[in-house]
C-alpha cells in the first residue's frame, strides 16, 4: 500500500510540476495555439527553407526521425511531421493487451488542432511569435543548442549513460519539461549519440527557427503531371461492377506504394511521387481520404474512389517501394484483368469474414489474371511484406531465414488448367488472423487456423499426385518454375534476414543458400493478406502473436514446394537438416502424412548433391532474367581485390560471430568515395520455428558472409572507410576474426563509429553514391541500429 501511495503522490508530483511549468512559460510567452504558426511566408523565406533549411533536416534528421519507429512519433519527412510534432505514445509495443488508436501521418488528423487533441506536443513555438520566444520555445532549438553545449566526443565508444536499444525508455518531453531534461541528461542533445552538427547547419537552423520555422506550402503539381493524375484516376475509376473490383484489388496491394508516373517531373529538386488512396471524393475534386485501419475496412461510403495523392515526404529507404505507373504496365494490366472472358456479377462488399479473405472478395477475377498481376512486380510484391509496418521486431522476422532464394510456379502451366479451380476452392477455406480483429485475445483461433491450414495442405497434396508429375497433366521439372517470360527480372529473388529487419533483392545474390522457397498463387496471396493489408501495427499482441504463428504454415509450405523438385527419398533428410533440434510438435507437423507427396521429381540429376545442383539448374534456367547489379563484378573494384572479397565470402564460423548484422563500407581512393559495398553476417541456425528463444537454436560455426556492390540493407549497424589500396588487408582481418578484442581493434583501423569525426562525411559519402547506383530505388538509410562498441 505504501509503495502504491509513493507512486501515486509522484505523479502527482510530477503532473503538478508540469502543470506549473505550462503556467510559467505561458506567463513569458502566452498560452500555447497552433494558430500562433499561422502566418505568410515570403518567396525568400521558400527558397532559404528548400535550399538550406530542408537539406540538413534530411541528412541529419530523417535517418532516425521517419515512419512508425520515429522516436517520439516525431517524423521529420514531411513538414506536416514537423507541425504535428512528438507524442509519448509507442507504436511498436509488444505488451499491449488492447488496440491503440492508429495516428498516422497524412491519415489519422487533417489539423494540428487535431493531433493535440490526440497527444501530441509541438517541437516548433506555438506561443508568441518573436525571435527569442522561438528559440526558447522550440523543442528543436534546444535539443540541438544542448548538443552542440555537450561539444566533441571524448571516447571512442560512448558509455551506459546513453540508451541505444529499441526498446528504451523514450524520453519524449514537451517544451514545459525541457528544462527538467537537460538537467537529468545533458548528453542527450539532437543528433542523439551522434557528431553534433557543423557550425554552419547550427547556424542555418537557427535563423530559421528563430524566423518561426516557417515551411512553404507544397506547390502545385505542373499540368502535364495533373493531366497524367488525370488520366489514371479515370481508369481507376470506371462505374462497372468489373472494373471497380479490379480497381479494388489494385488498391488493396499497391498503396503502400511509391508510384510515379509519366515522364520524371520535379518539385525543387525532388520527383514527385504519389500514393494510391481512397475517398470519398471522385476525381477533380479534393482528395477526401478515408481513414481505416486496414486497406479493405469499410469505408463508410456508397461508393469509393481511388485517386492519387501526391506524397510530400522524402524517399526514406526503409519503406519505399516504388513503381513506375506508365502505358506498357497499364497495358500489361488490361491484360491480366480483362482478357479472359468473364462476369463480375456483384459487389463482395466489406464485410470481414469477406474482406479478409481475397479468395472470397475477389473470386470472380480469374485466378490466373490475379496471380499475373502480382508476378509482373514479384520483388514488390515480396518486398510489401518488408517494408510495410510489419518490418520492425525480431519476432516479426524471425519466421524466415537468414538468406534464402524464391522461385515461383509458372502460371501458364499451373493456372491455365484444371488445378486453378480446385486449388481456390480450398483456399476459400483458408481465413486470416485479420478476422479476428486488432484485439485477438484467444489461443484457441490458433488452433482453427492451424487445422485449416493442415486441410488446404492434404487437398494440395492430394491434387498435386493426382495432376503432377509421370502420368499427370503437369510435369514434375524445371518446367514448373517461371522464367520470367524471358524478360523480367522478377523470376528469382533474394532474401536477407538482419535480426529484426530483412531485405528483398532481385537475382540470386550470395553463395547457395540452406533453404529456398517456390511459391503459388494461393501462397503468395497468403502472404500479402497476412503480413501487409491484414497486419495492424496497432493491434495488440495476441493479433501480432497468432500472425507470426501464421507465418510459419506459409513458410513450410514454400519449403515444401521447392523439395518436390528434389528427388523424393532426398525430401525428409534436408526436411530433418533444416530442422535441426526442432520440438516434437513442429516436427509432427513437418513430417506428418499431409504435407507428403510421393511423386518422383522429373529432373535427371547427375551429382551427389542434389541442392546445389537445383540451384544451378535454375540459375541456367533463368540466367536471361538474373539481375546482376550487387554483383562484385559490377564494381570499381580490382580482381584481385574481388578475389580476396570471395575468399572472405567462404570463410564460415569463427569470429564472424562478432560482426553485426550489416556493415555498410565506404571504399575510397586517396580519401575521395569510390565505391559502396555491404557486408551481410547471415546467422546460422539450428532451426527457426522457435518464437522466442532464437539464441537457443543459434550455430555460430555455421555463420557465413555475403559481400555485395552497393547498399544492401536499410539499417546499416556499422559504417566503415576504407582505403581502396587496403581493401584486401581488410578482407584478411574480417576472415581472421577470433575475438571480440579483434572486432573492436578492425573498428580501430577501418571503423566510422558514431562518436568518429568523419562519421557525416561518410553517411554523406554513402547517401550520394547510393543515389547514384539505384537513383529510384535508394533513401536515406536509417540510424536507430546503428551499434555502440
Amino acid at each position: 500500500m505504501s509503495r502504491w501511495l509513493t507512486l501515486f503522490c509522484s505523479l502527482l508530483l510530477i503532473s503538478g510540476c508540469a502543470a506549473y511549468a505550462t503556467h510559467q512559460f505561458d506567463n513569458v510567452f502566452g498560452a500555447q495555439d497552433p494558430a500562433n504558426r499561422v502566418s505568410d511566408i515570403s518567396d525568400e523565406d521558400s527558397a532559404f527553407y528548400n535550399e538550406q533549411v530542408r537539406p540538413i533536416l534530411d541528412s541529419r534528421c530523417v535517418s532516425c526521425h521517419a515512419c512508425y519507429d520515429a522516436p517520439c512519433q516525431l517524423k521529420f519527412t514531411a513538414s506536416d511531421g514537423i507541425e504535428r510534432g512528438g507524442s509519448k505514445e509507442l507504436v511498436y509495443d509488444g505488451t499491449r493487451l488492447l488496440a491503440s488508436s492508429p495516428t498516422r501521418l497524412f491519415i489519422d488528423a487533417k489539423s494540428t488542432d487535431e493531433w493535440r487533441s490526440k497527444g501530441f506536443h509541438p517541437v516548433l513555438n506555438e506561443r508568441e511569435q518573436s525571435p527569442s520566444a522561438n528559440l526558447q520555445g522550440s523543442l528543436l532549438y534546444r535539443a540541438i543548442a544542448l548538443r552542440k553545449t555537450q561539444g566533441d566526443f571524448t571516447q571512442p565508444v560512448l558509455p551506459d549513460s546513453y540508451d541505444f536499444s529499441l526498446a528504451r525508455d523514450q524520453q519524449c518531453v514537451s517544451i514545459e519539461e525541457y528544462r527538467q531534461f537537460e538537467q537529468d541528461y545533458p548528453n542527450w542533445g539532437m543528433p542523439y549519440g551522434l557528431p553534433a552538427l557543423s557550425a554552419d547547419e547550427y547556424d542555418v537552423l537557427t535563423r530559421w527557427l528563430a524566423k518561426g520555422g516557417k515551411m512553404p506550402e507544397a506547390k502545385p503539381l505542373p499540368v502535364k503531371l495533373q493531366q497524367q493524375v488525370a488520366l489514371w484516376e479515370s481508369r481507376l475509376n470506371g462505374d462497372d461492377l468489373k472494373g471497380q473490383l479490379v480497381s479494388r484489388y489494385i488498391y488493396e496491394h499497391l498503396y503502400l506504394y511509391s508510384l510515379y508516373l509519366g515522364d520524371r517531373e520535379f518539385d525543387d529538386g525532388k520527383e514527385i511521387r504519389f500514393q494510391l488512396v481512397r475517398s470519398k471524393t471522385p476525381p477533380g475534386e479534393p482528395i477526401d481520404r478515408i481513414a481505416t485501419r486496414r486497406p479493405y475496412d469499410p469505408p463508410g461510403v456508397d461508393r469509393v474512389y481511388y485517386r492519387l495523392w501526391a506524397d510530400p515526404e522524402v524517399k526514406v529507404q526503409k519503406n519505399h517501394i516504388p513503381m513506375q505507373l506508365n502505358e506498357a504496365r497499364y497495358v500489361r494490366w488490361q491484360s491480366y484483368f480483362y482478357t479472359d472472358d468473364y462476369e463480375v456479377t456483384r459487389d463482395p462488399g466489406y464485410a470481414p469474414e469477406v474482406a479478409t479473405n481475397p479468395f472470397k472478395a475477389f473470386r470472380e477475377i480469374p485466378a490466373h489474371g490475379r496471380y499475373r498481376f502480382l508476378l509482373d512486380h514479384s520483388q514488390k510484391t515480396i518486398m510489401s511484406f518488408i517494408k510495410g509496418p510489419v518490418c520492425r521486431g525480431q519476432v516479426a522476422v524471425n519466421v524466415i531465414n537468414e538468406q534464402f532464394w524464391v522461385y515461383f510456379i509458372d502460371p501458364e502451366l499451373i493456372y491455365n488448367k484444371g488445378s486453378a479451380d480446385y486449388l481456390e476452392d480450398q483456399a476459400q477455406n483458408l481465413d486470416l488472423p485479420a478476422i479476428g480483429s486488432s484485439n485477438t485475445l484467444s489461443p484457441t483461433s490458433w488452433v482453427t487456423f492451424s487445422d485449416q491450414q493442415k486441410s488446404y495442405l492434404s487437398a494440395k497434396a492430394a491434387l498435386i499426385e493426382k495432376e503432377v508429375g509421370v502420368g499427370g497433366k503437369v510435369p514434375l521439372d524445371l518446367s514448373l518454375i517461371w522464367d520470367g517470360d524471358g524478360n523480367n527480372d522478377n523470376a528469382a529473388l533474394t532474401i536477407f534476414r538482419h535480426f529484426d529487419n530483412a531485405s528483398v533483392v532481385k537475382g540470386m545474390v550470395g553463395q547457395h543458400p540452406k533453404t529456398a522457397w517456390v511459391i503459388d498463387y494461393p501462397l503468395l496471396e497468403r502472404i500479402h493478406y497476412l503480413l501487409v493489408a491484414g497486419f495492424d501495427v496497432y493491434g495488440n499482441v495476441g493479433h501480432q502473436l497468432v500472425t507470426r504463428l501464421y507465418m510459419d504454415f506459409l513458410r513450410m509450405e514454400g519449403e515444401m514446394n521447392f523439395l518436390l523438385l528434389l528427388p523424393k527419398e532426398d525430401r525428409e533428410t534436408v526436411r530433418k537438416y533444416w530442422y535441426r533440434d526442432a520440438n516434437q510438435t513442429i516436427k509432427d507437423y513437418i513430417f506428418s502424412d499431409y504435407i507428403k507427396v510421393n511423386r518422383q521429381t522429373q529432373i535427371d540429376y547427375v551429382t551427389d548433391d542434389h541442392q546445389s545442383e537445383l540451384y544451378e539448374k535454375l540459375r541456367e534456367k533463368l540466367a536471361a532474367v538474373l539481375d546482376h547489379g550487387y554483383d562484385l563484378e559490377q564494381s570499381k573494384l580490382t580482381a584481385k581485390q574481388r578475389k580476396a572479397l570471395y575468399k572472405l565470402q567462404a570463410v564460415r564460423g569463427g569470429g564472424l560471430v562478432y560482426l553485426p548484422d550489416v556493415a555498410t563500407i565506404l571504399v575510397t581512393q586517396q580519401g575521395v568515395p569510390l565505391e559502396v559495398i555491404s557486408l551481410i553476417h547471415n546467422k546460422a541456425h539450428a532451426n527457426i520455428s522457435s518464437l522466442l528463444d532464437e539464441e537457443a537454436a543459434r550455430l555460430p560455426d555455421e555463420d557465413g558472409v555475403t559481400l555485395v556492390k552497393g547498399v544492401l540493407g536499410d539499417y546499416p549497424n556499422v559504417l566503415m572507410q576504407v582505403e581502396e589500396s587496403e581493401l584486401i588487408d581488410w578482407a584478411d582481418q574480417v576472415g581472421s576474426l577470433k575475438t571480440k578484442e579483434d572486432y573492436s581493434a578492425l573498428l580501430d583501423s577501418f571503423g566510422i563509429r558514431r562518436t568518429h569525426p568523419n562519421f557525416w562525411f561518410v553517411s554523406d559519402a554513402i547517401g550520394n553514391l547510393n543515389k547514384l547506383d539505384r537513383p529510384r530505388e535508394s533513401g536515406i538509410l536509417d540510424y536507430n541500429r546503428l551499434e555502440n562498441r
